[in-house]
Formats: C-alpha cells, sequence, structure tokens
C-alpha cells in the first residue's frame, strides 16, 4: 500500500486531565475519531506511523514551555490512543518529515501519500502537510482527525498556506 496514516502529537500532555488549560482539546471526541481511522487504515493494509513531539529536557524548557519534556509522562502517547504498529518517531520542531528515521522509512516502504492526523491542525499537522509537498510527497489532511485551539485568524492563514501548497482536506 503507497499510502500511510501519519497521527501526530496525540500525546498525554495535549490530552489528559493533566494537561495545561490552554490545550482545550474535546479529547474523548478527538481520540475516537482518531481509533476509528488507525483501525480503518490498518486494516486496509496502511501502515500507521505515530509521531510524537519532543522538547528536550532542559531547566529553560520545562520553564518555558513546560510540555512535551522528553522523559516525561506528558511527552507519552495518550493513553486512550490504540497503537497498532511499532512505528513511532520523534520529532524536535513542527514538520514530523525532519526526522531523518522517518523519511527513510517512508522511501524504503514505497510511501507516495500521507494522510495525516492528531494535533493540532494549524500547529503540527499544516507544518508536516507543508513539509511533505515540500519533498515532493503528497499529504492530505483528514478533516473529522484533527483539532485546534488556534484562533480563526491564525487558522485562516494556515488554510491559505495549505490551498496555495496544493493541500486538500479529505474526510474518511
Amino acid at each position: 500500500m503507497d499510502t500511510a496514516l501519519i497521527v501526530i502529537d496525540m500525546q498525554n500532555d495535549y490530552l489528559y486531565e493533566k494537561r495545561k488549560a490552554k490545550f482545550a482539546y474535546n479529547t474523548a471526541e478527538l481520540t475516537a475519531n482518531v481509533n476509528k481511522l488507525i483501525h480503518q487504515y490498518k486494516d486496509n493494509g496502511c501502515d500507521v506511523i505515530y509521531i510524537r513531539h519532543i522538547i528536550q529536557n532542559f531547566p529553560t524548557n520545562r520553564l518555558l514551555f513546560g510540555f512535551s519534556i522528553a522523559g516525561t509522562e506528558g511527552a507519552e502517547l495518550y493513553s486512550g490512543l490504540d497503537i497498532v504498529s511499532d512505528y513511532c518517531f520523534d520529532k524536535l520542531v513542527g514538520d514530523a518529515l525532519t526526522n531523518k528515521k522517518l523519511l527513510e522509512h517512508i522511501q524504503k516502504k514505497g510511501i507516495k501519500r500521507l494522510h495525516l492526523c492528531g494535533l493540532d491542525e494549524f500547529g503540527c499537522v499544516t507544518s508536516t502537510a507543508l513539509g511533505a509537498a515540500k519533498r515532493g510527497i503528497t499529504a492530505e489532511i483528514i478533516r473529522n482527525g484533527t483539532a485546534t485551539v488556534f484562533p480563526a485568524k491564525k487558522a485562516e492563514k494556515g488554510k491559505i498556506r495549505l490551498e496555495k501548497a496544493g493541500i486538500k482536506y479529505i474526510n474518511n
């Protein structure tokens, strides 16, 4: 299969009950939608790849960010997320494709199309979609598999950037 599902940043710090108030995602709805996608893609023979945003565990990062800190419970994949593969890659920036091992995996498996879901639609999901387009990889964002906490103005700018790059939304 030349399509892979990329599950981005579905981590404790963004979804569990101890998260910071600014991460006001509807955890139950988003997780249910993403889990449904995970099983749908797995059942269709597609790779399901998990991405974790990791911030290096330095005192300044703990103070400045306080989330996704390497080695903490919060940086782990959300416990309500269904894990169906061992494909899990870490990223230090928004674009997951900056991880060389992830790119090697995609190339080795002959994956030509990435279907993206997870968090945040106008943060790391958009960054990864734009990164794919720059690398000549088709990326599509699954509308019901993402969520955002960004204000409408920032979301509109993100939509324009995606449209200019030829990235489409799909419904699954």
